[in-house]
This record gives structure tokens, C-alpha cells and sequence, in this order.
């Protein structure tokens, strides 16, 4: 039986995240397989799995910061704001001027109202918007808060009647990258949509530790459960009497910033607690 623990993929394009949550059970030897946020099929980079106990983790790293490298295509709009979807609209491009792009952009970062591309696993009424797009109905999204952190345009290249721009971005999860490319073609009057995207990050788990499919079939490990806790959270080592009230659920005597991974004394990662009505209280216990 495989430890629990998480799997950092380096996800190809082509394949969707369910497609790598399968790959990675038989690997493992078990159904018990999960994954914090999906990434498209044309997407690559970091897709984070769950294995065995960890996959209880999992919805509590999907709320991390994320990082991505981008290409956006200026001068086409497509149905789904990336470039697997049909062309709806195309604007000659190629006379924008480089500073014009780069201020444009420059507006997406900071506290956003952004609307979810059409084509998002958002739920409306029950189904996904995608799939009530697939079936030829109009989908009006809500906005929603998100936060870019930071972007920065590495490069901007006029092809014709388009313009590339290759960039970088830290977000807020639940950021929609296809929908900066979306908005901001459409702030600058030609349309837009993503070419390339590339997840270099989740959270603090970025492409350094991540490993493509052929790499695990060749050398499967996880990263045991404990190390993953420690880097993702705030840390706690109790001694034995409070690790004892940790295993049954109770509360704790402890001042805690935020969401925090609390320890055995022999290292062993017990619960995640955040602070509630004075006090440290158990949000999720792992023994």
C-alpha cells in the first residue's frame, strides 16, 4: 500500500486532469487518488494529487496562491477565450503600439471583479457551464472577486494582424487566466485569447519538485503527508499531552495566526486547527 502523501505532476498537454488522477492510481496501486484544481487539457505544469489520507488535504491547498506563464493572442476571439475553442471575431492587431499592451495589461492586477470564461466547471442550476455551452446555450457567469498579485509582460511580438504576449502572473485561486486574456483584448478593441499556459506554482509547490508521468512510472514516491503539512501550512509541534487531545478532536489552549498543521512530538502531522472563539480548534484530524 502507498504512503500518503502528495504527488507533484508535471502535467503535459493533451491530457486532462482526470486523465493524470488515473494514470497516477494505477501507479499507486489504489482508487484513493485526488487533485487540488484542475488545469485544462492544453495546459501544462504543476496539477497536485493526494494520495491515500492526503487527498483530505486537498481542498485546503485548492484555496492557495497559484503562478502561471501565459501567452495571449491579441486580434482573435474564440468561444472558449482559449485556442481550442471556434473563432467568433477577428480585429487586425498588429498596429497596436507595445506601451498601449503593456499599460493595458498592466490594469489586471490588484483586487479584480473578473467573469469566468463561459466554458469554466462552474455550476449553473446544477450542470456545469461547460457543458451547457457544449450544448449550444448561452452562459452568463457572475463575477467574481479574484486577486492578481502580480504580472509582468516578459515580451510583446506583432505577427501580422496579431500580438503575441508572453507573461507571468501570481493570483488568488479561482483566477481565471483565459479571462485576462479575454478582457484585456477586449479592453484594447481587437479581442483576445490564450495561446499557452503553464502552471509553475501551487501554492509553495512549484515545478522544482514536480515530476512528469514517465518519471513516476520509472520511480513512483509521494511526498509523505507530514513534509507536505509543514510546507504548505503554519506549524505547530505539541507535546504528548495535547497531541493526545489533538487525536479525539478537542480544542487547544494556543494562539494560532491562521489555518496551522499541528505535530506529534515524533513528528507525525495530526490536524489542521485554525483559531475559532478564542481558541484552537480542529478543522480536519489526519490520525
Amino acid at each position: 500500500m502507498t504512503d500518503p502523501g502528495l504527488v507533484v505532476v508535471d502535467k503535459p498537454a493533451g491530457l486532462t486532469s482526470h486523465d493524470v488522477v488515473a494514470r497516477v492510481r494505477r501507479l499507486a496501486g489504489t482508487r484513493k487518488v485526488g487533485h487540488a484544481g484542475t488545469l485544462d487539457p492544453m495546459a501544462t505544469g504543476v496539477l497536485v494529487l493526494g494520495v491515500e489520507r492526503a487527498t483530505r488535504l486537498l481542498g485546503h491547498l485548492m484555496l492557495t496562491d497559484k503562478a502561471y506563464d501565459a501567452t495571449v493572442r491579441l486580434g482573435v476571439s474564440t468561444v472558449t477565450d482559449d485556442a481550442e475553442g471556434e473563432v467568433v471575431s477577428t480585429t487586425p492587431a498588429g498596429g497596436l503600439d507595445e506601451a498601449t499592451v503593456r499599460e493595458a495589461l498592466a490594469g489586471f492586477t490588484g483586487d479584480l471583479l473578473q467573469v469566468p470564461t463561459a466554458v469554466s466547471a462552474i455550476k449553473v442550476d446544477g450542470k456545469r457551464a461547460y457543458q451547457r455551452v457544449r450544448e449550444g446555450e448561452q452562459v452568463e457567469l457572475t463575477a467574481r472577486p479574484v486577486t492578481v498579485h502580480e504580472l509582468v509582460v516578459h515580451d510583446v511580438r506583432a505577427e501580422g494582424d496579431v500580438v503575441d504576449v508572453d507573461l507571468s502572473l501570481r493570483c488568488t485561486s479561482g483566477t481565471y487566466v483565459r479571462a485576462i486574456a479575454r478582457d484585456a483584448g477586449a479592453r484594447l478593441g481587437v479581442g483576445g485569447h490564450l495561446t499557452a499556459l503553464r502552471r509553475t506554482a501551487v501554492g509553495p509547490y512549484g515545478l522544482d519538485v514536480a515530476r512528469t508521468l514517465d518519471e513516476l512510472a520509472d520511480d513512483f514516491a509521494v511526498l509523505p503527508i507530514a513534509d507536505a503539512a509543514r510546507a504548505a501550512f503554519a506549524s505547530v509541534d505539541l507535546d504528548e499531552d495535547a497531541a493526545g487531545d489533538v487525536r479525539v478532536g478537542r480544542p487547544l489552549d494556543l494562539e494560532l495566526a491562521g489555518l496551522t498543521a499541528v505535530f506529534a512530538p515524533d513528528g507525525a502531522f495530526l490536524a489542521l486547527y485554525e483559531p475559532r472563539e478564542g481558541r484552537a480548534r480542529a478543522v480536519a484530524v489526519f490520525t
